[in-house]
C-alpha cells in the first residue's frame, strides 16, 4: 500500500466509485472492525431523540450506507421510521437491497420504510427539513475538503429544527491524501479532512450545537473525531 499527499483528481468520484465496486465484499469484512463505533454512536443519536420525546414516523437519512448492515438495518429497527440510504458503490447498493429487501417474509415491511439511492451524496436534493437525523459514517471523509463543508450546510438545510447529525472525521488536517492498492491490487482511494478544530467550526457555523464530540482512535488504530450536533 502506497499513501501520498496530493492534489485532487478531477475524477475522484468516479474513481472511488470504481474502488468500492471492486472491493466492496472485502471491504464489508475488513470494517467490521469499526461496528462497535458506529453502534455507539447510533445508541447515542436514539438516546438524544428518545429524551426528546416519542417520535411519529422518524424519517432517518444515512450517507455512505454500504451493504446496509448495521447501521442501516438498526435505523430500520426504529418503530415506524423511515430510511433513506445513500451510497456511491453500484454494487454496495445491490447488496444492501439483497440484505434488508430480500423475499424473507420478515422484511415485507422493510420495503415500504426504506429508500436505496445510488450516486454521489452532493448531489443529492431533499426538501427542507424532511429529516429527524442523519447519519454519516466513514462517508464524509471521501469528499474533497471543500464539499465537505458544503454537504455540512446541506445535512443542515435537511434537518428538522431539533435534529441530529452524527458524523466521523480525520481529527488532523489532510487536504488530499490518496492510497494505491488500499485493499486491492486493482483499488484506488481518496480521503481528506479540515482537521478536528476546524470540523468543529464549520459544524457550528452551519448552525448547529455540538453536543458530542470526541477523538477516538478505531480497531485499526486509526483517529478520528466523532462528532453528533444538533441543529
Amino acid at each position: 500500500m502506497k499513501m501520498s499527499r496530493t492534489n485532487v483528481p478531477e475524477d475522484v468520484k468516479e474513481r472511488i466509485k470504481a474502488s468500492y465496486d471492486i472491493i466492496a465484499p472485502k471491504y464489508n469484512e475488513w470494517t467490521v472492525k469499526h461496528i462497535p463505533l458506529r453502534q455507539e454512536y447510533t445508541a447515542k443519536v436514539f438516546e438524544f431523540i428518545s429524551a426528546s420525546g416519542p417520535l411519529q414516523q422518524p424519517r432517518f437519512l444515512e450517507l455512505g450506507c454500504g451493504a446496509g448492515l448495521p447501521i442501516t438495518k438498526k435505523l430500520l429497527s426504529h418503530p415506524e421510521a423511515h430510511v433513506t440510504a445513500n451510497d456511491i458503490s453500484t454494487t454496495q447498493i445491490e447488496l444492501a437491497r439483497k440484505n434488508l429487501l430480500g423475499a424473507a417474509e420478515e422484511n415485507a415491511r422493510s420495503s415500504e420504510r426504506l429508500a436505496l439511492i445510488e450516486g454521489d451524496m452532493t448531489k443529492l436534493s431533499f426538501t427542507d427539513q424532511s429529516f429527524d437525523a442523519v447519519f454519516a459514517f466513514y462517508s464524509l471523509i471521501h469528499l474533497p475538503r471543500t464539499e465537505q463543508t458544503e454537504m455540512v450546510g446541506k445535512i443542515a438545510r435537511w434537518l428538522k429544527p431539533g435534529g441530529y447529525l452524527v458524523a466521523n472525521f480525520f481529527d488532523s488536517d489532510k487536504e488530499a491524501v490518496v492510497m494505491e492498492k488500499w485493499l486491492d491490487k486493482n483499488d484506488w482511494m481518496f480521503w481528506s479532512s479540515w482537521g478536528k478544530e476546524e470540523t468543529l467550526k464549520i459544524i457550528e457555523e452551519a448552525g448547529f450545537q455540538v453536543v458530542a464530540s470526541d477523538v477516538r482512535k478505531d480497531e485499526v488504530n486509526s483517529s478520528f473525531l466523532w462528532v453528533v450536533g444538533k441543529r
